[in-house]
C-alpha cells in the first residue's frame, strides 16, 4: 500500500492531551467491566468464582499480555487492531479485525444502555413501579437513545472530554457502586444476615448440565475490550512502559470486582429469582432496606446510570477511532474521513449513531427486553470472537515475521514458547466460547429458535463479509494527501520505507522530550 510521507513534524502539531497510568486504567476498566453482567454469573452461586477465575486464566489474562506486546511493539502506528493483525496477515485481515471491532461495539450499545435504563428507572421510591417501568420497551429505547446521543456529543469534544469524562464516571459508577456492594455483603453477613448463597455448595461446576455450560461460557466476553484501549497509543504518556502497566493493573482489577462482586449479588437475591437485566438494583435496593437507608437506592441508581455512561464513552471514542484512522490511510470513502476542528471523526460517530438507533427500535419486536439483550450479546460474543482469534494468531506470527523488532514489553524474555502458550490458550478458548456461543440459553425465553438461530448465524456472515465487499471497491483517490498513516513494515516500497524512518525518528524525539 502505497501512502504519502507528507505528515507534519511534531513540532508543527498542536500538543494533545496526554493520559497517565490512572486515567488509562481506570478506562480500561471501565471498557471491560460492566456490573450488568453480574446476575448472569449469580445464579450459579459458589461455582461462579471457577467460572471467573477458569476466563482469567485462559482468556483475559491471554488477552491483556497479547494487547500489552503489540501495544509497546508498534507506539507509534495508528490502527489498533488493524495494525496488529495487519502487521501480520495483510490489509484485509486487519481490515476485517478493525470492522468487526466497531460492529460488535455498534450492536452492544443497546445491551449495556439497556442496564442503564434500568437503573435510571430505579430513582424512584416505589419499587414496583420501578419494576414496571424498568421492564416497558418504550420508555427503554427513549433512555437508551437519550445516554447514547449524551455520549457521541462527549466524544465529539475530543479525547481530553472522553479521558475526563470516563475517569469520573468509571470511578462514581462502577468502580465505588462495586465496592459499596461488596461491603454492604460482608456487613450484613457480620451482623446476622441470612445468605441465599449456600457457601457450602460446589465450587467445581456441574458439567452434566449442559445449559449451564451454556450460559456460562459468555462469562470469557465480560473481560472483552481490555485491548481496545491500544488505539488511543499514541495519546498515552510513555506508552511503551505506561500501557502494558494500566492493561495488567486493569486486569487484577477486574477479576476482584467480578468474582466478589458476583458473590454479593448471590448473598441477598435466591438464584430462582434473578433477572439479568433488573437484578443488580434490585440487589442494591435489598441491601438498603435491611440496612434501614432505602433514600439511598435513587443515588446508587444515578450512579450505575453515569457509570454506563462512562463505559459506553470509553466504547464510543476508542474503535471507531481505528476506522477513522484506517479509513484516512484510503480504505473507506472520503465521507467516512470526515472530522471536526478537535479531530475527531464526526460522520464515523453519526453513522454508529444510526445504527444504534435502529438496533434499539428493533427491541420492539422481540418477546421481551430481556430476550433482545441476550440475542444481542450473543452476536457481539461472536463478532467479537472472530476479533480474538486473528489477534492471538497475529500476535505469534509477528514474532517470526518480525523477529528482530523491538519489543519493549516481552511475553517470556527468551524464545517463542512463552507466547505459544499465552497465545495458543487464548485461541483455544476464543475457539470454545465462539463454538458454545451459537447455542441458545435455556434459561431465557427466546420466541423461536430460528429466530435466534437466524440473527446470529446471518448477522454474523453478513458483518465478516461486508468489510472484503468494501475493500474489492476500494478507490485510490480514497486516500487523501497528507494523511499521517505509516506504513505496515512489509511495504517495501522506497517511499514507505522513508516513512517508516521518519515516523520512528519523531517518536523518539517526542518520547526525550516527554522523558
Amino acid at each position: 500500500m502505497a501512502t504519502s510521507n507528507t505528515s507534519p513534524a511534531p513540532s508543527t502539531k498542536k500538543q494533545a492531551v496526554k493520559m497517565g497510568v490512572f486515567t488509562l486504567v481506570i478506562m480500561n476498566i471501565v471498557a471491560v467491566v460492566s456490573l450488568r453482567g453480574l446476575p448472569a454469573e449469580a445464579e450459579y452461586g459458589m461455582s461462579s468464582a471457577f467460572y471467573y477465575l477458569l476466563a482469567g486464566i485462559v482468556f483475559l489474562i491471554p488477552v491483556s499480555l497479547v494487547a500489552a506486546e503489540l501495544a509497546a511493539m508498534f507506539p507509534y502506528q495508528q490502527g489498533g487492531m488493524f495494525r496488529w493483525v495487519g502487521e501480520a496477515f495483510g490489509e484485509k485481515l486487519g481490515f476485517l479485525g478493525i470492522w468487526l471491532q466497531w460492529v460488535e461495539s455498534t450492536i452492544w450499545y443497546p445491551t449495556v444502555l439497556t442496564f442503564g435504563a434500568v437503573s435510571l428507572a430505579f430513582i424512584g421510591m416505589d419499587h414496583m413501579y420501578d419494576s414496571h417501568l424498568a421492564a416497558n420497551k418504550y420508555y427503554t429505547i427513549a433512555v437508551v437513545l437519550i445516554i447514547y446521543w449524551l455520549a457521541t456529543f462527549i466524544s465529539l469534544k475530543g479525547m481530553g472530554w472522553v479521558g475526563k469524562v470516563s475517569k469520573v464516571g468509571g470511578l462514581v459508577g462502577t468502580i465505588i457502586p462495586a465496592g459499596i456492594l461488596i461491603v454492604c455483603a460482608v456487613i450484613f453477613l457480620c451482623t446476622g444476615g441470612q445468605s441465599q448463597m449456600n457457601f457450602h455448595g460446589s465450587f467445581i461446576p456441574d458439567f452434566s448440565n449442559f445449559n449451564n455450560i451454556i450460559l456460562a461460557v459468555s462469562i470469557f466476553l465480560f473481560y472483552a475490550g481490555m485491548e481496545m484501549s491500544g488505539v488511543h497509543v499514541r495519546d498515552i504518556k510513555n506508552p511503551t512502559v505506561n500501557y502494558p502497566k494500566a492493561v495488567i493493573i486493569g486486569a487484577l482489577a477486574t477479576v476482584l470486582i467480578f468474582v466478589l462482586g458476583t458473590y454479593a449479588l448471590g448473598v441477598i437475591i435466591p438464584a430462582k429469582d434473578i433477572n439479568l437485566v433488573q437484578s443488580l438494583l434490585v440487589g442494591f435496593d435489598n441491601y438498603f432496606k435491611a440496612f434501614h437507608i432505602t433514600w439511598a437506592s435513587p443515588i446508587i441508581a444515578i450512579a450505575l446510570a453515569f457509570g454506563v455512561l462512562a463505559g459506553v464513552l470509553t466504547w464510543v471514542a476508542g474503535p471507531s477511532k481505528g476506522v477513522y484512522a484506517v479509513g484516512k490511510a484510503g480504505y473507506l470513502p472520503p465521507f467516512f474521513q470526515k472530522a471536526n476542528k478537535q479531530g475527531v471523526q464526526k460522520n464515523i460517530l453519526y453513522i454508529q449513531g444510526a445504527a444504534v438507533t435502529v438496533l434499539s427500535f428493533v427491541m420492539v419486536l422481540m418477546p421481551s427486553v430481556e430476550s433482545f439483550y441476550q440475542i444481542l450479546s450473543q452476536l457481539t460474543c461472536l463478532l467479537y470472537l472472530v476479533v480474538y482469534l486473528l489477534m492471538f494468531a497475529a500476535a505469534i506470527y509477528l514474532r517470526y515475521s518480525m523477529k528482530d523488532a523491538k519489543r519493549p514489553f516481552r511475553i517470556g524474555k527468551k524464545g517463542n514458547f512463552r507466547m505459544w502458550l499465552i497465545a495458543g490458550v487464548g485461541f483455544i478458548a476464543s475457539l470454545t466460547a465462539f463454538i458454545f456461543s451459537f447455542f441458545p440459553p435455556a434459561q431465557i425465553a427466546m420466541g423461536s429458535s430460528s429466530t435466534w438461530f437466524g440473527v446470529l448465524i446471518g448477522g454474523t456472515i453478513f458483518f465478516v463479509v461486508v468489510p472484503f465487499i468494501i475493500l474489492h471497491f476500494r478507490n485510490p483517490s480514497w486516500q487523501q494527501p497528507g494523511n499521517e498513516f505509516v506504513p505496515f513494515h512489509w511495504d517495501k516500497s522506497p517511499e514507505a520505507q522513508a516513512q517508516l524512518k521518519k515516523a520512528a525518528e519523531e517518536f523518539e524525539a517526542e518520547s526525550a522530550a516527554n522523558a
